[in-house]
């Protein structure tokens, strides 16, 4: 029996070197008994059942080595696991990788699903730091930079696999985190990452009563969970968190203050509320003669559901008789409030492109291939959201409306969703970015970039490539038209 001792703090290198030796040395799993400096090996070996670990005979000096990506990876999360049997586990499943590498893929295997409840937990585990770790404010250093100090108490290894997560998200403040398992230091130039064991510190700032504030007023008693809430949020990480002391009281008051919100008068929901309630009915209004007649009609539009969240329908405006006829995808924030189509950072955009080409807004007709904003909410903001294939096509109704009431001699599509609108295909932007093409027997479709992607790009160059092929394309529909 050859006796492996190893410090077993997460350090997947520490195992990983000692592991490939014994491998390629042809060492069995049944001939390692794995330790822990300082520590007792075995604690739980008896519940790990004997398995054939001989890869079907194969002689130990002929053995190859192979190991997939899939078990680096896997093996790297396990390591970080308290039980002392990972090492030996890891090791037994290494051994048989060598002559079935379809074993990291079988989940019926008993070694392999015990390796993927450690992973599982491992990952829960850095889950929980990131979520309950609180940063305490100390006294700055000499350079005037501020310092924070944080406590956790991981159930495994997971100091150094989580640190990089809050260099990442703390990347401008100086802090250190102490666990029993570990130390992380980032001084605003280098991560620092030992395993040495920490005490808890006395720590106690000012945001302290902010926390139980913001808890108090966001605390909903009608929602309120109990085994959900302590599932997710176990007692062990309660005393660590400021806020965590109101919680039976808050738990104990819950029934009634939903007494008091049901006794209360009630009162109007929104307007948008009325309309979210609205039958989506999909069936055609009868053709309105003129823009003004049309723009009415869509004002009640409930063809899909994307009437229901949107403050209100935005309607194109602009000449009936234009000879352009600008189409862009849907409104944006700043459309949906003012009710008018392009006059957020995107219009801007526009008008300095009109501009340039001598041209101005009022000449031509402005609209959306969708007529609602559909968005995804994100605390106060809403945030856009692509529309889809169906979405598209409900809309479409309106935009031959306007189309057929102005008969424009050209149409300049900005974007994938307007190209969609008008040709009825979703794989085609791409082919006729920057082209002229006939549209039907009258009108020239001019394609290219929504302004809002000019927008978007980080890279100057590539910024400024593309609005050069914006502002070409705006003044070719300009003099076509």
């Amino acid at each position: 029996m050859q006796t492996v001792y190893l410090t077993g703090r997460g350090d997947f290198g520490e195992w990983r070197d000692r592991a490939r030796a014994l491998l390629l040395a042809g060492t069995r799993p049944e001939a390692i008994d794995w330790r822990v400096r300082d520590g007792e090996a075995g604690l739980f070996a008896a519940s790990l059942p004997a398995q054939e670990a001989s890869p079907h005979g194969m002689p130990a000096e002929r053995m190859p080595l192979s190991v997939p990506r899939a078990f680096v990876e896997l093996a790297e999360s396990v390591i970080c696991h308290r039980d002392i049997r990972r090492f030996a586990l890891l090791y037994r499943v290494l051994w048989r990788l060598q002559a079935d590498r379809s074993l990291i893929n079988t989940a019926i295997d008993q070694d392999m699903a015990v390796l993927r409840l450690m992973e599982k937990s491992v990952r829960r585990d850095s889950h929980k730091m990131k979520a309950f770790l609180r940063f305490k404010e100390t006294h700055p250093a000499t350079d005037g930079r501020r310092r924070f100090v944080a406590w956790f108490e991981p159930d495994h290894f997971i100091v150094a696999r989580t640190a990089p997560f809050f260099q990442r998200r703390f990347t401008d403040m100086d802090w250190l985190i102490l666990t029993p398992k570990g130390t992380a230091a980032w001084d605003g130039e280098r991560l620092d990452v030992t395993d040495r064991a920490a005490r808890r510190p006395d720590l106690e700032d000012q945001t302290d009563e902010l926390w139980r504030t913001y808890f108090r007023h966001i605390f909903n008693p009608a929602r309120l969970k109990v085994k959900a809430m302590q599932a997710e949020m176990p007692k062990k990480y309660w005393k660590n968190m400021p806020e965590a002391a109101l919680i039976p009281e808050l738990i104990a008051g819950a029934e009634a203050r939903i007494g008091a919100m049901i006794e209360a008068e009630a009162r109007q929901p929104p307007v948008r509320h009325e309309r979210r309630k609205s039958v989506v009915t999909g069936e055609m209004p009868a053709p309105a003669t003129g823009l003004q007649a049309l723009a009415r009609e869509a004002a009640a539009c409930t063809r899909c559901p994307l009437h229901g969240a949107a403050t209100q329908t935005v309607f194109g405006e602009g000449p009936a008789d234009a000879a352009l006829v600008i189409l862009g995808e849907q409104p944006g924030d700043t459309e949906d409030l003012a009710g008018r189509p392009f006059v957020g950072p995107a219009g801007k955009v526009l008008d300095a492109a009109l501009a340039k080409a001598g041209m101005e807004r009022q000449s031509a007709y402005l609209t959306n291939a969708v007529k609602h904003f559909k968005y995804e909410p994100r605390g106060k903001r809403r945030i856009h959201q692509r529309p889809n294939s169906g979405e598209i096509a409900h809309c479409r109704w309106w935009l031959e409306r306007e189309i057929e009431a102005i008969r424009p001699r050209v149409i300049l599509a900005m974007g994938a969703t307007a190209v969609e609108a008008l040709t009825g295909r979703s794989d085609v932007f791409a082919s006729l970015k920057g082209r002229q093409v006939p549209l039907g027997e009258e009108a020239v479709l001019v394609v290219t970039v929504h302004p809002s992607y000019l927008l978007r790009l980080p890279d100057p160059e590539a910024r400024a490539r593309e609005e050069a092929g914006f502002e070409a394309m705006v003044a070719l529909a300009g003099r076509l038209a």
